[in-house]
């Protein structure tokens, strides 16, 4: 069965009025949310389709393809991993260990062996830990990633498909019912007591009622009835919606997108550097005086040299590395019993640093539920009616009316009522 073409649209490889509300592939378009003519998401329905290219028939799968090849799927901006390679230099490049590199080069360069070994062999075993931990959580995590593909509901070609949600694009229609997740910011063409809870932009744990219209909207944030964006999940109800923005284009992905770049240094992760720079100043200034000293009153050269070696060694630290690197890895390993992966070691004396956590909004951090403790009526005193009302109410799902619908022996039967009168 083939479904209806949407005018300006041509099936294959172009679209005559869909022009790149989203951003190409490799380059930063203009925000998902603005159109030509200073227009947005939130003009009428019809304009909104006219800008799209699509209609409330959907797209079809050539269309789709098109779209897709031209914008990217819809996946949000992670950081790129690191080869193994440059993820070991990274972990090397501490000034501590910079200097035990070059004591143990000098010491094998003028023969004395056992000690080259020696400091060799503490490098490889701290960087070595680092790296293997750090590698391995972020494979952990990327391979979580993978196994987690969720799927939408979407009109193509006048049918009704499930499809993996990275396949979506702008201009497509979806539906939504209660228990999916929005796949991407989209506007509302049909919704049916929809309910939608949005902690995850606003941090409000109550969920939000979104109702349609085909008119201009006033607001085009999450707080505008008429739309719905990712990152959010439907609570109750049914909806059909058009996406217009998928993927690093969306609300949710701009925040990804600012989170996935590299995370500041971190106050453990500056405290070693600062220390590892002082005692590298101070080597080398005291290699080179006693070095420079010995050669002017006429001593050996090489002798010198072996003995301005052996005082860089004795200055440094070496099993400073191994030690901070071992305790913190013992600390990933017992977060690890707890379920909990560590993607960076430092991270860990930051968490244990911690005095105070404050939390603006409940549901970030917390459960996101609610808890009943008293039935009252007008007065402040017990009662058991207001219980009765709120389970005949219960049918409607919200995070209040779990707390009502909840095995609770104060609620009384049904079966007990004669009347439900005022």
């Amino acid at each position: 069965m083939e479904g209806k073409t949407p005018k300006g649209v041509r099936d294959g490889t172009t679209c005559a009025r869909f022009t790149g509300v989203g951003r190409k592939k490799k380059t930063r378009g203009q925000d998902s949310r603005r159109v030509s003519g200073g227009q947005t998401v939130g003009a009428p329905l019809l304009d909104l389709f006219a800008r799209l290219g699509t209609s409330a028939d959907g797209l079809s799968s050539g269309e789709a393809r098109w779209r897709r090849e031209e914008y990217g799927f819809n996946e949000l901006a992670t950081r790129k991993l690191r080869s193994g390679l440059l993820e070991f230099v990274a972990v090397i490049a501490n000034p501590l260990i910079v200097i035990l590199l070059v004591a143990g080069a000098a010491s094998a360069f003028l023969g004395d062996v056992v000690d080259a070994a020696i400091i060799g062999g503490i490098v490889l075993l701290s960087a070595g830990l680092n790296f293997w931990q750090t590698y391995r959580s972020e494979r952990a995590v990327r391979r979580l990633q993978e196994r987690i593909a969720p799927t939408a509901t979407v009109l193509r070609d006048g049918l009704w498909l499930e499809l993996p949600r990275r396949e979506l694009v702008i201009g497509d229609v979806i539906r939504l019912s209660a228990g999916d997740l929005v796949p991407a910011d989209a506007r509302l063409l049909e919704a049916d007591d929809l309910h939608v809870q949005q902690a995850a932009l606003t941090g409000e744990s109550l969920p939000a009622e979104k109702n349609a219209t085909d008119g201009p909207l006033a607001s085009t944030g999450p707080d505008s009835p008429a739309l719905v964006f990712l990152g959010t999940s439907v609570v109750s109800g049914t909806a059909t919606a058009v996406l217009f923005a998928t993927g690093r284009d969306t609300a949710f992905g701009d925040i990804v997108e600012r989170l996935a770049a590299r995370p500041e240094e971190t106050e453990f992760e500056r405290g070693t550097r600062h220390f590892g720079m002082l005692i590298l100043k101070t080597v080398v200034f005291l290699v080179l005086f006693i070095l420079i000293v010995n050669v002017s009153v006429g001593r050996d050269a090489l002798q010198s040299l072996l003995f301005s070696v052996a005082l860089a060694v004795g200055l440094t630290p070496e099993f400073l590395p191994m030690i901070t690197t071992v305790t913190l890895a013992q600390g990933a390993v017992q977060m690890a019993k707890q379920k909990v992966i560590v993607k960076h070691l430092s991270a860990i004396q930051n968490l244990g640093s911690i005095d105070v956590l404050c939390s603006d909004k409940t549901g970030t951090l917390t459960t996101g539920t609610m808890s009943l403790e008293a039935s009252l009526d007008p007065f402040g005193g017990d009662s058991r009616r207001p219980l009765f009302l709120a389970h005949l109410n219960s049918s409607f799902e919200t995070l209040l009316s779990q707390r009502f619908a909840g095995p609770r022996p104060q609620v009384i039967e049904i079966h007990h009522v004669r009347s439900t009168e005022s």
